[in-house]
């Protein structure tokens, strides 16, 4: 149960923001921030003298909001685009991480399951304590955070977000910063996979940002339809990976991404159909 409500949680939280990455053509961005993070987490590592929670989370947010800025500056450069941008910045930024990682770190064991593919099987022992007392599983907290937070973002700026997406130049004209809420949304980005990376690992945050709010896109027109429908194919892709992985006992965060695969199909076949 543990693992389906941190799967639950943590795509919706995922799908709100996956929302505008996908209108505003910016779906590598969670791919890039989520990669580009690990010299982020080597910088906490080497501060706090060992593994440290957050030390770790204000390393690999810091390299977050670093990745954020960089793809804009050489997007302002007008040379490269959007997508090309984000393709130069995250390799080097991971390839960044991984010569730290050799060079100065050579006998840490970095785990690739957890890196990749999270301990999303494993979220019921890593517990929150306060002094003695039990608060459940950390997981529910982190996740639950970052639902509240961004849920909290989109009611409160859904018109100037809604505007600043669709007519960039209008939300100007009527005093909205569109620059202003678009590294605000980045931030929000940038928290939010960083939040879920320890749980889920890379691929998952990736998928449950992008693929729930593709196959919502496919679906509707509608801004508030699609974001409802996005958080919705999430939780759903979570309870039914979650099974899937149960069934052939394979990995609950690769089972999740191949059923939240199978409704971008799903929706695909629907539009046309419609």
């Amino acid at each position: 149960m543990e693992i389906i409500i941190t799967g639950i949680l943590i795509s919706v939280a995922c799908a709100l923001l996956g929302t505008f990455l996908i209108l505003r053509k910016m779906a590598m961005m969670s791919d890039a921030i989520s990669h580009a993070i690990l010299p982020g987490l080597v910088a906490g590592y080497y501060f706090a003298s060992g593994p440290n929670l957050l030390a770790g989370f204000a390393g690999a947010l810091a390299a977050a909001l670093l990745t954020v800025i960089l793809v804009e500056a050489l997007k302002n450069t007008q040379r490269v685009g959007g997508e090309s941008a984000i393709g130069i910045v995250f390799p080097a930024m991971f390839a960044l991480g991984t010569f730290l990682v050799a060079r100065f770190f050579e006998n840490v064991h970095l785990d690739t399951d957890a890196v990749l593919f999270g301990n999303i099987e494993f979220v019921a022992f890593d517990r929150l304590f306060v002094g003695d007392l039990d608060l459940g599983p950390q997981s529910y907290w982190v996740s639950g955070a970052l639902c509240v937070l961004n849920l909290a973002f989109v009611l409160l700026f859904y018109k100037e977000l809604k505007l600043a997406t669709f007519d960039a130049g209008l939300a100007a004209t009527l005093g909205f910063s569109p620059f202003l809420i678009h590294y605000v949304l980045m931030a929000l980005v940038s928290v939010t996979a960083v939040g879920a990376f320890t749980a889920v690992g890379a691929v998952l945050v990736v998928a449950l940002m992008i693929v729930p709010a593709a196959a919502a896109y496919l679906l509707t027109d509608k801004l508030p339809i699609m974001m409802l429908l996005a958080a919705l194919i999430g939780a759903v892709s979570a309870v039914l990976g979650y099974a899937l992985a149960l069934a052939i006992d394979s990995s609950v965060a690769g089972a999740i991404v191949a059923v939240a695969g199978a409704s971008v199909n799903a929706g695909d076949v629907l539009a046309v159909v419609e």
